[in-house]
């Protein structure tokens, strides 16, 4: 990403830099998915230690959104 460059530099280390740049990659991949991020990542870190190794592709953005359209039907 050429514009986070510079931006990286303030990270204040390489570790850090990565963690910024996998925290912005998934924010990124659930808007790219019409999903509100701080949603998605709030179920995901709420969910994520309760559920089984089998069902993590759910948290997936794609996946979560289906899920969630499907439980907003049945809610109603």
């Amino acid at each position: 990403m050429a514009c986070g460059r510079k931006n990286w530099s303030f990270a204040g280390s390489d570790r850090g830099a990565d963690r910024a740049a996998i925290m912005l990659t998934l924010i990124t991949t659930a808007r790219l998915n019409d999903i509100d991020p701080k949603a998605w990542l709030a179920d995901v870190l709420a969910r994520i230690a309760e559920l089984p190794v089998s069902r993590l592709h759910e948290l997936l953005p794609w996946e979560w959104k289906a899920i969630k359209a499907m439980e907003i039907p049945a809610a109603a």
